[in-house]
């Protein structure tokens, strides 16, 4: 039953990456045991998180130079995050009201670095500087395993990622449509999920991480 429900999970968010991905397509090797002190957000604590976009619907984005290369210890609980409509926002540099602002736009936007974007616990993306993989829109695309005690990375990388179809997930959010900066949603041109939100509901509300508060 774990393995059909893991099944569903990668099949249904479209962008899960196989085990065999690191072999046959192309990602980053991970080092699951990632820690703290290799975090890029605490590299943010000092940073000036001033600089100046309207939220990025012009195609501009805050945080020019910077870069964000996620750690295990970077995917917090769904619980912690903004949540906007039906996906879950962080930004670990700073920048979270200018994605937040992205998302509610109607016209879209490019989301600033370092925005991490979840439906499911188990998934992420992330936005990484501009030519870390055009394929991609400079999204990361990342398998997460999560438990009680925190996140580990299985997998991660750009438009090399291949989800179940045999399609890289790049292709699966190339079908939004370009104003959204690759995110699907239900309303933005990409393919509906073959399953219901109250499935997705249930893996949000069932995120067994500790959350903030200690809950």
């Amino acid at each position: 039953m774990v393995a059909v429900l893991t099944a569903l999970i990668i099949v249904a968010a479209g962008c899960g990456g196989d085990d065999g991905a690191s072999a046959d397509g192309g990602a980053v090797p991970v080092d699951t045991d990632a820690t703290a002190e290799d975090s890029a957000s605490s590299d943010a604590a000092d940073g000036d998180t001033d600089g100046g976009t309207d939220g990025g619907t012009d195609g501009e984005t805050v945080g020019e130079g910077e870069d964000f290369e996620a750690q295990a210890n970077d995917f917090i609980a769904l619980a912690d995050m903004a949540k906007v409509r039906g996906m879950f926002i962080d930004n670990p540099l700073g920048y979270l009201d200018e994605a937040i602002a992205v998302a509610e736009n109607p016209e879209g936007g490019r989301y600033p670095v370092g925005t991490v974007i979840q439906l499911i616990p188990q998934e992420a993306m992330v936005k990484r500087a501009p030519g870390f993989d055009p394929a991609s829109n400079d999204w990361e695309f990342f398998e997460l395993a999560v438990d009680e005690d925190g996140t580990r990375i299985l997998n991660r990388g750009g438009s090399e990622i291949i989800n179940q179809f045999g399609m890289s997930c790049a292709d699966c959010h190339k079908q939004a449509d370009e104003r959204f900066d690759m995110i699907c949603e239900k309303d933005n041109g990409c393919e509906p999920l073959p399953l219901g939100d109250d499935f997705f509901e249930a893996l949000q509300v069932g995120d067994p991480r500790p959350t903030r508060d200690g809950n």
